[in-house]
């Protein structure tokens, strides 16, 4: 096991982040308005998001580079600033964490689809390499290779994440199948834990797609095959359109009710998706305390990587 993942989990459960979308929204990030590019323009706002999570118990945080990668920002008339948009993510969130909580850089879809020949996936290797090399040159910890749906994509991006040494974090979105246990591509928990493993996870799990009820028996497949450590963060809930703005419903407290359930299917790292904010975060600090009573006292500086 890589060693910065070994010494967090001597804590036990790792609190992670909440949603970040929603909260550049409130403050001040219009509809249409590409995200990421407030590491060039609003670098303050940007930096007051990890900090508003680390000051409620988050021990990691991630960066404000999801879509960063070459293929997002083409849209944007961005591809120039790959390196610059993801090296100023990544020194803002360590910035605002300084030795409080170690900083995992975000890398999401690019979307484009392997299966509809849109893109082949030595380009999105390529394409997440320079994503990758950014982040690792900023800084970053490690690298958490999110939202994925097609399990391909996600095996380019550990690949080319895995190039810079850093542990490398794969989740995969469930929200597919009779069940809701499956990837959009038909991709089982097992089969995920199988393909990501073997392109080299250091870390496995799933986020966003639904509710964090939802989250336990898919964790619980998980750690049924395999010992890595399990990642998982959920949404508040499923999303509701109220007067043409998007509703979370799910509280804080209905959210953490459900954290030791989880713990016990087997989660290591515990963090929120779509709709969390830091309230969520200090709510599921509150019941890994009374699940972890050791934690009371446990230590809060930031772990060194290798």
């Amino acid at each position: 096991m890589n060693k910065l993942i070994s010494r967090l989990l001597t804590e036990g459960t790792i609190i992670t982040d909440g949603a970040w979308g929603t909260e550049l929204m409130k403050r001040g990030l219009k509809k249409g308005e590409f995200p990421e590019f407030w590491n060039i323009e609003h670098p303050e706002k940007v930096e007051d998001i990890p900090r508003q999570y680390i000051a409620a118990g988050s021990r990691i945080v991630l960066t404000n580079t999801f879509g960063a990668n070459r293929f997002i920002l083409e849209k944007h008339k961005l591809a120039d600033k790959v390196r610059e948009i993801n090296e100023a993510g990544v020194k803002i969130s360590k910035k605002a964490a300084g030795d409080k909580a170690c900083v995992f850089a975000s890398m999401g879809p690019s979307g484009k689809m392997i299966i509809m020949k849109q893109v082949s996936a030595d380009e999105l290797e390529d394409a997440f390499t320079v994503q990758a090399e950014a982040i690792a040159n900023a800084g970053a910890d490690a690298i958490v290779v999110e939202t994925m749906m097609d399990i391909a994509e996600a095996q380019a991006a550990i690949k080319a994440a895995k190039k810079t040494g850093l542990p490398v974090v794969a989740c995969m979105v469930f929200d597919a199948g009779k069940e809701k246990d499956r990837t959009m591509m038909g991709n089982t928990p097992e089969e995920v834990v199988q393909k990501l493993t073997a392109a080299g996870a250091d870390v496995i799990g799933s986020n966003c797609g639904k509710g964090i009820e939802g989250f336990i028996p898919i964790c619980r497949r998980m750690r049924a095959a395999t010992d890595l450590p399990l990642w998982m963060k959920a949404n508040a809930g499923m999303p509701k359109v109220i007067k043409g703005e998007t509703v979370y419903d799910t509280t804080p407290d209905q959210f953490a009710q459900f954290v030791p359930e989880l713990i016990a299917a087997g989660a290591n790292f515990i963090g929120g998706c779509c709709g969390t904010n830091p309230d969520f975060i200090s709510a599921i600090k509150g019941k890994t305390i009374s699940t972890h009573p050791a934690r009371r006292t446990s230590r809060m500086t930031r772990p060194t990587g290798d």
